[in-house]
């Protein structure tokens, strides 16, 4: 498995972790629901939260490199471009 390989998964793990862990307080608030549409909200607010964590964090991380951190990492994963 290459360094680079393992940056990408930590900095995907990292925003589906926040917006599971944000949807999971926001079951704390106290919203009441039926099963069925529960599930459904709850993987609709995770998916938001990831993304939007996710497209934050990388806009402050073009500004201040260090915030990379908050991905899991500060190191950004490198591809090359391979001549196919």
């Amino acid at each position: 498995m290459t360094h680079d390989y393992l940056i990408s998964l930590i900095r995907t793990a990292v925003p589906a972790a926040v917006g599971a862990l944000l949807a999971w307080l926001a079951s704390q608030a106290g919203i009441v629901l039926d099963a069925d549409s529960g599930t459904a909200l709850t993987a609709g607010v995770v998916a938001l939260a990831m993304a939007g964590y996710y497209a934050l964090v990388r806009m402050a991380e073009a500004r201040w490199p260090w915030l990379g951190v908050l991905l899991g990492t500060p190191a950004a994963p490198t591809y090359e471009v391979s001549g196919r």
